[in-house]
């Protein structure tokens, strides 16, 4: 038994770990539509991330973010990559507990390196003052506890090939 198709599988951990890299191709071995939660917020909201964030604060953005949450919530059967903070308010929370909600772990070094890779600063705005490195450390540090109370699953970090067949086979198995 599947993971029922009246449910969305939520991908959330922290930036860069993978969640929309993984949600796409999990998303095809499940024959079921992805959706990038950033990517529908731009297109709801007509903003970017960092124009959110720059003229209104991170509060504004994060009310925003469970709007858009709570639309992609009601439309079942996707697979979702989530914002990295998604999971820091308690409504979005709930959310995610309506599906199935798999928390991709990564090494904050490596998270860092991707960073490094690819800014995209309108898509990932700073959160704080620090070095990257260390943004980056607090705040999975920060995190860690809410990426954990809502998975249903956790998907340490693997090869990319590795990690979307083993979640495949677990979401295809899922038992209610």
């Amino acid at each position: 038994m599947a993971v029922s198709p009246d449910k969305n599988i939520y991908l959330v951990g922290p930036r860069a770990c993978g969640k929309t890299t993984v949600g796409r191709r999990l998303a095809q071995a499940l024959s079921r539509p992805f959706m990038d939660l950033d990517e529908e917020f731009t297109q709801t909201t007509g903003r970017t991330i960092a124009d959110v964030v720059e003229t209104e604060g991170w509060d504004s953005f994060r009310e925003l973010e469970t709007a858009v949450l709570a639309a992609v919530a009601e439309t079942p059967g996707n697979v979702v990559a989530t914002g990295g903070g998604a999971v820091l308010k308690a409504r979005n929370r709930e959310l995610l507990g309506q599906g199935v909600t798999v928390y991709l772990q990564a090494d904050p070094e490596k998270v860092v390196a991707r960073l490094m890779e690819e800014l995209l600063p309108e898509q990932r705005p700073a959160l704080t003052n620090l070095s990257l490195e260390d943004e980056v450390r607090r705040t999975v540090q920060e995190r860690e506890p809410y990426y954990l109370a809502c998975a249903h699953l956790v998907a340490p970090d693997r090869p990319l090939e590795e990690l979307v067949e083993r979640l495949t086979q677990e979401l295809e198995n899922w038992a209610e």
